[in-house]
């Protein structure tokens, strides 16, 4: 896989995208028409960071995810008094413990949601191309955070911060539910983000890159703000936003969400390319740090392979944006190979 910045093993963000070499996001000028985004909120994007997607994919979509995600979690909505349930595996970035993440990746309702048409020309307006790679992750059912599931939530970049050339990456969150800020949600930093090239020449030559610094007064001048969002809403943010997630201190309420994002497809990477493909064919968890997995192996044991679409196709790297035809024959790649046992 493309390891542009040299995080190495233990490095943030989602490696089953490559990293490029391009314009930092806030500087393109943009050379196709908006297809999603307005002008106003393309020059939000850039100023701030974030942008909201209004109803990215439609209610009934949503409602199939969250009835999955409850299933998958083996809880039921109607009964709070069970939900204080600790994770099945400790997550190795440990600001992740307790967070709600839901170790699954490749469920036909997930793959639903990446291959909207509207969630992916967001992502054209946001990177002004159209041959674009989705990523592999997962999604979040979070309940309020106390006993077996405390958490206090966090602010992070899923890039290093003190790199010459910074690193050039998208990330975004579909919501699956209204949130409130007393439930918790997506948090961010945006006055950090406009400013952060001023911030960066005065911060500390010795400072954290993955985490600013909030608790010494003045070396964030910006409190976090909470991000409300409506179901069915995708906020897609720059990696250089500090952003995390707001714990839930409500008494009963729950938010649920997806993660989903992409970057210019790296057809050339077939390593890569195939890892991708392998991990949709065999139902796997994407690979990397931040990225456990099911012990119980459910998406293979339990749920059918995901039927994609063209588009599902062309996002996943299965099939060429040029010419349209398939790259090659998964069964014939994978049937015959060793199943991974990860997660396991």
């Amino acid at each position: 896989m493309n390891d542009r910045y040299r995080y190495g093993d233990a490095r943030p963000g989602n490696p089953t995208v490559a990293y490029t070499e391009r314009p930092q996001l806030r500087d393109i000028r943009k050379t196709l028409p908006l297809r999603v985004l307005s002008e106003a909120d393309f020059a939000h994007w850039q100023r701030y960071g974030y942008v909201i997607v209004k109803q990215a994919v439609p209610s009934e979509q949503v409602r199939r995810t969250v009835d999955f995600l409850w299933a998958f979690q083996q809880l039921d909505p109607a009964r709070p008094e069970q939900w204080d349930q600790p994770e099945l595996r400790s997550h190795a970035m440990a600001e992740l413990n307790g967070s709600g993440m839901v170790e699954a990746y490749q469920n036909q309702t997930l793959w639903d949601n990446r291959q909207s048409r509207r969630v992916y020309e967001a992502f054209v307006d946001i990177w002004d191309e159209t041959a674009l790679w989705v990523t592999i992750d997962r999604a979040n059912l979070n309940t309020p955070n106390r006993g077996a599931r405390r958490f206090g939530g966090f602010i992070h970049w899923d890039a290093d911060t003190t790199l010459d050339p910074l690193p050039v990456n998208v990330q975004g969150v579909l919501a699956l539910s209204d949130t409130r800020e007393e439930s918790g949600g997506f948090q961010c930093i945006p006055e950090l983000f406009e400013h952060f090239a001023a911030w960066r020449a005065q911060a500390p030559q010795d400072r954290n890159p993955w985490r600013p610094d909030l608790d010494t007064p003045g070396a964030v001048p910006w409190p976090p703000r909470f991000i409300p969002m409506q179901a069915g809403d995708l906020l897609i943010f720059n990696s250089l936003l500090a952003h995390g997630i707001k714990p839930n201190l409500s008494a009963d309420g729950v938010r649920l969400a997806q993660y989903i994002s992409f970057t210019p497809a790296d057809e050339a990477n077939q390593a890569l390319r195939r890892q991708r493909v392998q991990s949709w064919y065999r139902r796997e968890a994407a690979q990397g740090h931040a990225f456990p997995g099911d012990p119980r192996r459910w998406e293979q044991t339990r749920y059918p392979r995901a039927a994609l679409s063209d588009l599902g196709e062309r996002i996943l790297g299965l099939r060429n944006w040029g010419d349209g035809a398939r790259a090659f024959d998964p069964a014939s790649e994978f049937d015959a190979e060793p199943v991974s046992t990860q997660g396991a």
